[in-house]
C-alpha cells in the first residue's frame, strides 16, 4: 500500500529532516532575505533530481511528476522567513543570527516540505499526477510573499487545483493535527495613527492642545466600533500595541504617533471599519482642537478552507494517523498570508501539533522560547506526501 511506503520513506529520512531543521533554524533569515535558506533548498532539490524555478527573488517552485498520465496537479507551500527577535534557547542548533530566530516554526515548514519532496520522487514512477513544491518568501512581511508569487505566476504554468499547507501549533500535542472547514483565519490591517497637537509645559495645559489627551480619546471610542458596529456573531479585534509621545513628566508633546492591528472574518465589515475607524479618530481630534493622520497599512485577506478539500484532507489524515489523533479546530483571529492562495484556488491549511509539556515545547510561537518537539517532523513529512497523493487519485 502507498501508506505503508510512505510510513517507510517518512522514517527513512526523518534523521536528515532533523538535521535540515537544525541547519535553517541555526541560519535564520528576514523576509525577503533567505538566500541561505533559497539555496540549500535548490541544493538539496538538485541533489535528488528535482526540477525547480526561482521565484519572487528568493522563492523555490519545485515540480514532480508522477510516471502515471493525469492532469491532476497539487501545490505543497511551505514559508521561509524568521523573525526579528533574540532566542533564548539554548540549543546546539540556536541561531547564529544574532537578533533574527525561526521563532513560527518557518524552519519546520520548509525542512519537512523537503523531506515530503524526498518521498514523493522515491515514488514518482508509482503514482499519478503532477506535485508543485512551493517554498515561498516572507510570510511575515507585507504585502507578504504569497501575493508576489501569485503574481509571479507560482499557480499557472502548469496550474494546480488546489493547494495545501501546514503550520506548527505548540497548543496541538504532538503526534496530532487540526483541521477546520470554511473560514478559519482572519484579515490583518496594520494602523498608523498620528495626533497633531500643540506642546508646552504641563503645568500650563490651557497654553496647549493636548494629543496625549486626544489620543487617550481615540483609543477608547475606535473600541466602541467594534462593541457597537459590529455584527455580534462576526469576529473582530481592534488592538493597540504601541504609542509614542516623546514627552516627559513636565512635558506636553507636540504630537503623538499610535499603532495597532484590526482583524476580522469579512471583507465588507472590514472596508466599513476601516472607514469608521478613520471617521471617529480624525472627529475626534478636530472637535479637540487637534489634527489626526489616520493610515491603514492593507493586510492579508481571511483564510477560507475550501470545504470538500478540507473533508478530503482530514479523512486522509485520519487514515493515516488514526482518528484520535485529528482534532477540529476554532476560528482563529492571527493571520497568515497563505490566504491569498485561499483566494484563488481550492486550499486547505491545517495544523501540525509542536506541544510536548515535558520537553518545555509549549511556548506560543513568536516568543524567543518558542521550540519543537522534533517527534512531530514523522508527521509532517509523510501526512502532507499522503494527502498529496491520495488527492490526486492514488
Amino acid at each position: 500500500m502507498i501508506k505503508d511506503k510512505i510510513q517507510d520513506l517518512a522514517a527513512k529520512i526523518y534523521d536528515d529532516v532533523i538535521g535540515y531543521r537544525h541547519h535553517i533554524h541555526a541560519n535564520p533569515e528576514l523576509s525577503f532575505k533567505e538566500f541561505e535558506t533559497s539555496a540549500f533548498i535548490k541544493e538539496k532539490l538538485t541533489a535528488w533530481g528535482i526540477e525547480f524555478t526561482e521565484m519572487a527573488n528568493t522563492g523555490v517552485v519545485g515540480l514532480i511528476k508522477g510516471a502515471i498520465p493525469s492532469d491532476k496537479i497539487i501545490a505543497l507551500r511551505a514559508d521561509m522567513d524568521a523573525l526579528p527577535i533574540l532566542e533564548a534557547n539554548d540549543k546546539p542548533y540556536k541561531s547564529k543570527n544574532e537578533g533574527i530566530m525561526h521563532a513560527c516554526g518557518h524552519d519546520v515548514h520548509s525542512s519537512s516540505l523537503l523531506g515530503t519532496a524526498y518521498i514523493l520522487n522515491q515514488l514518482k514512477n508509482e503514482f499519478a499526477g503532477t506535485i508543485k513544491l512551493v517554498f515561498q518568501p516572507a510570510e511575515e512581511l507585507l504585502p507578504g510573499g504569497a501575493s508576489i508569487m501569485i503574481k509571479e505566476g507560482v499557480l499557472e504554468n502548469p496550474k494546480p487545483q488546489a493547494i495545501i499547507g501546514q503550520h506548527v501549533m505548540p497548543l496541538i500535542e504532538t503526534g496530532k493535527v487540526g483541521f477546520r472547514s470554511g473560514i478559519y483565519m482572519a484579515s490583518t490591517d496594520e494602523l498608523y495613527v498620528t495626533v497633531h497637537g500643540k506642546g508646552g509645559h504641563g503645568a500650563q495645559p490651557h497654553q496647549n492642545i493636548d494629543p496625549v489627551l486626544i489620543t487617550a480619546h481615540i483609543i477608547v471610542a475606535l473600541q466602541q466600533i467594534v462593541s457597537r458596529n459590529a455584527d455580534p456573531r462576526l469576529p473582530s479585534v481592534l488592538s493597540f500595541g504601541k504609542m509614542n509621545a516623546n514627552g516627559a513628566t513636565n512635558i506636553i508633546p507636540n504630537e503623538v504617533k499610535l499603532e495597532g492591528t484590526f482583524r476580522t472574518l469579512n471583507e465588507d465589515w472590514r472596508k466599513e471599519a476601516h472607514r469608521l475607524m478613520k471617521k471617529m479618530a480624525e472627529g475626534i481630534a478636530e472637535s479637540m482642537g487637534g489634527t489626526c493622520d489616520f493610515n491603514i497599512a492593507h493586510g492579508y485577506p481571511f483564510l477560507i478552507n475550501e470545504e470538500k478539500l478540507t473533508a478530503n484532507a482530514r479523512f486522509f489524515a485520519e487514515d493515516y494517523l488514526g482518528k484520535e489523533n485529528v482534532i477540529d479546530l476554532d476560528i482563529w483571529m492571527a493571520a497568515e498570508d497563505f490566504a491569498y492562495y485561499s483566494q484563488v484556488t481550492d486550499a486547505c491549511f491545517y495544523r501540525l501539533g509542536t506541544g510536548n509539556a515535558e520537553k518545555g515545547t509549549t511556548y506560543s510561537v513568536h516568543t524567543p522560547n518558542f521550540d519543537i518537539d522534533e517527534d512531530a517532523l514523522r508527521t509532517s513529512t509523510g501526512l502532507m506526501a499522503y494527502i498529496a497523493l491520495k488527492q490526486l487519485g492514488n
